[in-house]
């Protein structure tokens, strides 16, 4: 009888000899590798030339460090800024200055005018800080971007159509749009979180400044050089503010750096402590090369970001309220003075608006608290509008003038240091 031979299982090729599926076991050691080299990316040591320091050693190079960066950036940032924010809103004071009545304007058209600026704006902010990522040299960027809003502002005073002055103004927005955002952005990437919040305070304090400067200015300017050269004072207005805003431009280009780790006028030993505080800060360095960082990565990490939603819903409030100061020197006519001594009475509520910004941030970044530092001077904003639009007696009325800029812009830039702070690094992001 023929005997049956016995069944041998054979060997799947797929299966070790502890019947492991292979590709599996492959997968899971690549997963494994993966989460260790990030892991031992996030337990990184520090760079040896400070490795060895202890914290009261660190403490000391940390602040002449700081003191080092505050005194290079911030003046020329602030400088840039009120120049910024001057060759934006200079309109207003141009419209007691003449633009008006020269072009033949009407009210309609004189706010169409003022408005179109911000869409421009809100084309380019985006953009302009993907592209500022992905070339990573703000020191050449900044300085160029406002080498040609000075141009265009200067070119407001050959406007000599309501067409003409839209033109204007549109192109204006989307060329300045990139240097606020792209501040933030630079200042992020120099400070830490902590160290945040009054930075931004000083970088807009710049803006409330320009407010204050803007009405002097102009009162100067309209009370002594209005028909000069057969040109009205809007016109001259907008040509010298124009070219300080060049002249300051060609500066910056000496003066401002890159990024810490890229920065020559720091030591080595000062470039690996920026760098490393900023990661123990966040977890993340700063800008290191394109290849890192992509246009889209970045946007991609944002819009997945339910806070980035919330925290521009928070923004969009704000600057709705702060409309108010696009249109400053008008409401401040209303009491019924003459054109210079309206645009002196803007003054006071800048300088009062740069104090209180100056205190509340300094205060929210020693207490680490936010929130109330944001809300409770927009409850003193809320009362200005109600009293300025509930009586018409003159005291009172400037009362509420005085306090409409602090109210509103106090608590904005704790907001903005807010948001820095929570949407930190990577900078695509």
């Amino acid at each position: 009888m023929p005997t049956v031979p016995a069944y041998t299982e054979e060997p799947d090729p797929e299966l070790n000899e502890n019947g492991e599926d292979a590709k599996y076991k492959a997968s899971h050691a690549e997963t494994a590798s993966l989460e260790a080299s990030a892991t031992a990316r996030q337990r990184r040591e520090a760079p040896p030339l400070i490795k060895d320091l202890t914290a009261g050693d660190r403490e000391p190079l940390e602040r002449a460090l700081r003191r080092k960066i505050d005194i290079r950036l911030l003046p020329m940032i602030v400088l840039m800024y009120i120049m910024n924010y001057l060759d934006r809103n200079n309109i207003a004071a141009a419209r007691l200055a003449g633009l008006e009545d020269e072009l033949n304007l009407s009210s309609t058209q004189y706010l169409t005018c003022l408005s179109i600026l911000f869409v421009g704006y809100l084309l380019m902010q985006i953009p302009s800080n993907l592209f500022l990522n992905k070339v990573g040299k703000p020191a050449l960027y900044l300085p160029t971007v406002m080498i040609v809003w000075g141009v265009i502002s200067a070119a407001t005073a050959g406007a000599q159509s309501y067409r003409g002055l839209i033109a204007i103004r549109f192109f204006l927005g989307f060329v300045e749009a990139a240097y606020f955002p792209g501040c933030l952005y630079f200042l992020s990437s120099w400070y830490t979180r902590k160290e945040l919040g009054f930075r931004c305070a000083i970088l807009y304090s710049g803006a409330l400044i320009s407010g204050a400067f803007s009405g002097l200015i102009s009162a100067g300017i309209t009370n002594g050089m209005d028909g000069l050269d057969g040109l009205r004072a809007w016109r001259w207005l907008f040509i010298i503010e124009g070219v300080i805003t060049i002249g300051i431009a060609f500066l910056a280009y000496f003066i401002l750096p890159n990024f810490p780790r890229t920065t020559t006028w720091l030591t080595e030993e000062e470039r690996q402590l920026a760098t490393w505080r900023l990661e123990e800060d966040i977890g993340e360095d700063d800008w290191t090369g394109t290849e890192q960082q992509t246009f889209f990565h970045g946007m991609i990490l944002a819009f997945q970001d339910v806070k980035m939603w919330i925290l521009m819903l928070l923004l969009f409030c704000f600057v709705a309220s702060g409309t108010v100061t696009n249109l400053f020197p008008t409401v401040v006519a209303t009491l019924g003075y003459s054109d210079v001594i309206s645009l002196l009475l803007t003054v006071p509520p800048y300088v009062l608006g740069v104090i209180t910004t100056f205190l509340n941030s300094w205060h929210a970044d020693r207490t680490g608290e936010r929130y109330f530092h944001i809300t409770l001077p927009l409850y003193i904003a809320v009362a200005a509008f109600i009293i300025a639009a509930a009586t018409t007696a003159t005291g009172p009325r400037y009362l509420a003038m005085m306090l409409m800029v602090p109210g509103v812009y106090t608590g904005y830039v704790v907001a903005l240091a807010w948001i820095s702070n929570t949407l930190p690094r990577p900078p695509a992001k």
